[in-house]
């Protein structure tokens, strides 16, 4: 299966700007911020509860790769392909050891302080009612694609969309405005099975609260590929600090 249709069956498009949530005239600093976003949301050490967590955030790193590579992404703009057989694509590449070479400075406490600055800021107001525009009012599928999200946060999350629709910022859709309270409790359902599931999960590791099972899991993951990141990073450096040439493949279509 290609990148495009991958991205369909876990983002439920398969418009790379659309995963991301931008549009196709975003800049390189936008499509890069943008990547550090969504990619957060799903990475395996702060989504253990979600089965597809490692799945999509190995899409979303392809992604990135083509969206930031320039003849890559002319390519996708004008044809709406993508080169499965590029280097960027076709190679076994570790994703989360390109994400950290991506991001070099990030630390568990920079993750958890971007959580507590985005909540209740207007680029989380922004992007939740993006989301209720793009889904209709699915709020199955707004909380699962909002970022730091949680099943307390859902109540919050309800009361910026009705703000929104109260004030006609955005129309009414009865997805939203008449769900049953038989979706609602399923959805609460299944939160709280997912986070009975990561709790056991957290005994098992040994691991306390929430902040110090978040540094004991990433070093736990670390420790068994310590050895081989080092050489990874410089192997990888070595490899993609020249800029490629055009590759001809395989074509994904949208």
């Amino acid at each position: 299966m290609g990148l495009l249709e991958r991205c369909e069956e876990l983002f439920k498009s398969s418009n790379l700007y659309e995963v991301l949530g931008i549009n196709k005239e975003a800049s390189e600093k936008e499509i890069r911020r943008s990547y550090y976003k969504v990619s957060l949301k799903v990475h395996p050490d702060r989504a253990p509860e979600d089965p597809l967590a490692t799945e999509k955030f190995q899409v979303l790193g392809k992604l990135y790769a083509v969206l930031s590579d320039t003849e890559q992404r002319s390519v996708y703009d004008e044809q709406g392909v993508v080169d499965e057989e590029s280097d960027a694509l076709s190679q076994d590449r570790c994703w989360e050891d390109y994400w950290r070479l991506l991001f070099p400075k990030i630390t568990v406490q920079d993750i958890l302080e971007f959580e507590n600055k985005y909540k209740g800021s207007d680029e989380e107001r922004k992007d939740v009612i993006q989301l209720y525009v793009q889904h209709q009012g699915n709020m199955d599928v707004i909380t699962a694609s909002a970022m730091c999200c949680s099943q307390e946060d859902e109540p919050r999350l309800c009361g910026i969309i009705q703000a929104a629709i109260d004030s006609e910022e955005v129309q009414s859709f009865p997805a939203f405005t008449k769900e049953s309270d038989k979706k609602k409790k399923a959805r609460r359902k299944r939160a709280n099975k997912e986070r009975q599931e990561a709790e056991e999960m957290q005994k098992e590791m040994g691991l306390g609260d929430e902040d110090d099972s978040l540094v004991m899991m990433l070093q736990q993951k670390q420790k068994s590929r310590e050895q081989n990141f080092n050489s990874f990073l410089s192997d990888l450096e070595t490899k993609y600090s020249k800029k490629s040439g055009p590759q001809k493949g395989k074509k994904s279509k949208k």
